[in-house]
């Protein structure tokens, strides 16, 4: 098998496979993945009908057992192994690259409910079952260049298609290695809340050893890919952008350095990342702390709180990840809560991947692309319908609509399950906001955490920090040795601290405000010529789903339009003003329909003024569309000078 970390390539037929091992890696796999696998080797028309149809998982649940009596489970199975076996020994798959709307039909049974049509496109080339259309590239010769910023996920795989195009391209990052904010963020319990086969790239799978990954093996992962692809010798490490200007007579980009170092481009790609900037609150006494005090972002890699009494400031994602981490191991630890949020149960957060699953995905045809392929449509997009507000509905104070609430009491009764006995804790980490109001988070021994003797959850708010602690605005003080800032990073402030200058000198922060960011598709700024953003403004999955897959698309577009560029002769691109303007007003229009936009709680989708900023309002399959090839009728262009 291969080793943990190692990459992952399609399975072929010849290479020895042991009955009995397969017989005891069947025990482990997911069935509704199983039986879809089945009729592809096969082509046996009764696995498509009862009794061998999946039932509809229940929430974020994987579903491994479909719902099966016992014997369909172990009919599946044996049939399974022998269908393998025949591949393996040669016999050719029935049906090796379904499409259209049989691909949709075998969606639809995969995932035990109903696939829309629209996203037979997307999956099709996603699990190879349709060739994509052959990438541009570019004349040798055209001297034309790119800077990209910041080599985390985004702008590694920015580097890796601009060079398969043939484009010339640097990477300046201001850390001394990739991985951006998996390289930043290494506090205790860090890891990703999207299954592990989702969190990476669709041309570089992984086998994983845990079904979410960690901190660690993310970052290995990603450095990994950057030695596959050879980008370390694409990237200026330990050197950080702090603007560019735009010279409109030379059709050029100066990015300028926080050294005084000056590169010239064509054009610039900003990959900075949201989670990029630490934010932390102006709170009276922060520098008189006598103790540690840091933003979870910047953990300090020697630092031991064995035996610590530890503040923690916040009740975020990372705060949410850090404590039950840190308890048992701290003294005694304090959490300041501002917002309760809603957290799912997940049997498998921490679970590592069997290695019968492990030889399944590694070693049977199609296992892991329909693996994948469920967790994408249980993880993305299942969720988005429930999160339109019904303006009939009567409960708005607690719920969007019907299903929203039915959200709510399913959430709720895991709460209380979970801290029964401790009506003081329910009171406290109840949310009265919406389900999904913000970004929904899987339990990873959260409540567990809570009901520790030695952890304490606070819902005063912080007032100051003192030489020896945290004080709330009820004046309480609590002693500690070590205190966290768990707040999040600066969401708005898109591009913050880059001073970036376009066509009339203006800068981009001037343009937008200080929280009021808008794009063209997450990507394009009028008055910004070829400048394309990566992670922009309205791209944040809010609804559940791998950022990755936006990031695919955003780069497929932009590689697109560049090398477009330079078969026509065109020296600049400059998104339309009233393609923008509608741009804008389509999304807003659209989050007035969502959740985020419910008054009964704030988010970090959501700037000061109550407008949803950072999140996207469509679906994952709508972007993919909607980017898929670039408008030109969208852009005035401006021939090379």
């Amino acid at each position: 098998m291969t080793p943990a970390g190692d990459a992952l390539t399609d399975p072929t037929p010849g290479a020895p496979l042991d009955r009995g091992s397969l017989t005891t890696a069947v025990e482990s796999a997911n069935l509704p993945t199983l039986v879809v696998v089945l009729y592809q080797l096969t082509g046996d028309p009764r696995w498509l009908a009862d009794p061998y149809r999946p039932t509809r998982g229940r929430g974020m649940d994987d579903n491994d057992d479909g719902g099966f009596a016992e014997p369909v489970r172990a009919e599946i199975r044996a049939a399974a192994v022998d269908a393998v076996l025949a591949w393996s020994a040669g016999r050719e798959p029935a049906v090796p690259a379904p499409t259209g709307p049989f691909l949709v039909e075998l969606m639809s049974l995969a995932v035990g409910e109903p696939v829309p049509a629209e996203y037979e496109a997307m999956a099709a080339e996603d699990m190879g079952f349709r060739t994509p259309e052959p990438a541009r590239a570019v004349a040798p010769g055209t001297g034309f260049r790119v800077i990209v910023i910041g080599a985390g996920l985004s702008g590694m795989l920015a580097a890796i298609r601009l060079r398969e195009a043939g484009i010339s391209c640097v990477v300046l990052e201001k850390n001394d290695d990739v991985g951006g904010t998996w390289l930043e963020n290494g506090y205790p319990g860090a890891g990703v809340d999207t299954p592990s086969h989702l969190y990476s790239f669709s041309f570089a799978p992984k086998q994983w050893s845990t079904h979410f990954g960690k901190r660690d093996e993310v970052l290995a992962y990603l450095r990994e890919v950057a030695d596959r692809y050879d980008l370390r010798g694409m990237i200026r490490f330990g050197t950080e952008a702090a603007g560019a200007t735009y010279d409109a007579r030379r059709q050029r980009w100066t990015v300028r350095t926080t050294a005084g170092e000056e590169f010239d481009a064509n054009a610039v790609i900003t990959a900075v990342g949201v989670l990029n900037r630490p934010k932390v609150p102006d709170l009276p006494g922060l520098g008189d702390f006598r103790g540690p005090i840091f933003h979870s972002a910047r953990w300090p890699a020697d630092l031991d709180i064995t035996g610590k009494r530890v503040a923690v400031v916040g009740t975020g994602a990372s705060a949410m990840q850090i404590v039950p981490a840190i308890a048992g191991q701290a003294a005694h630890v304090t959490v300041f809560q501002r917002s309760p949020q809603w957290v799912a149960p997940n049997a498998v957060y921490f679970a590592p991947i069997p290695d019968g699953a492990r030889l399944l995905i590694e070693r049977v045809p199609f296992y892991r692309r329909w693996y994948r392929t469920r967790l994408a449509w249980t993880m993305n997009d299942k969720v988005h319908p429930s999160l339109q507000i019904d303006p009939e509905w009567q409960h708005p104070e607690r719920s969007v609509n019907a299903i929203n609430d039915s959200h709510r009491r399913y959430f709720t009764r895991y709460l209380t399950d979970e801290l029964d006995g401790r009506d003081d804790l329910v009171q406290k980490a109840l949310p009265d906001y919406p389900p999904f109001g913000k970004r929904m988070l899987l339990d990873n021994g959260w409540f567990a955490a809570l009901r520790r003797d030695d952890v304490d959850l606070l819902t005063q708010a912080v007032a100051a920090i003192t030489p020896t602690g945290v004080r709330t605005a009820d004046g309480t003080e609590v002693d500690a040795d070590v205190v966290v800032i768990c707040t999040g990073f600066e969401t708005y402030r898109y591009l913050h601290p880059l001073d970036l200058r376009g066509r009339d000198g203006q800068s981009v922060q001037e343009v937008w405000g200080p929280e009021n960011a808008d794009a063209y598709l997450g990507m394009s700024v009028p008055g910004f010529p070829n400048l394309f953003l990566i992670g922009g403004p309205g791209t944040v999955l809010g609804h559940g789903g791998s950022y990755i897959t936006i990031a695919e698309s955003e780069v497929r577009y932009i590689i697109e339009a560049l090398t477009v560029m330079t078969e026509r002769g065109i020296g600049a691109i400059e998104v339309r003003p009233e393609v923008y303007a509608d741009y804008a007003r389509r999304h807003d229009e659209a989050h007035a329909r969502m959740i985020w936009s419910h008054p009964g709680m704030g988010n970090w989708y959501r700037n000061s003024a109550g407008r949803v900023v950072s999140a996207l309002p469509w679906r994952i399959v709508d972007y993919w569309t909607m980017t898929r090839h670039v408008r030109w009728n969208d852009f005035t262009t401006e021939p090379a000078r």
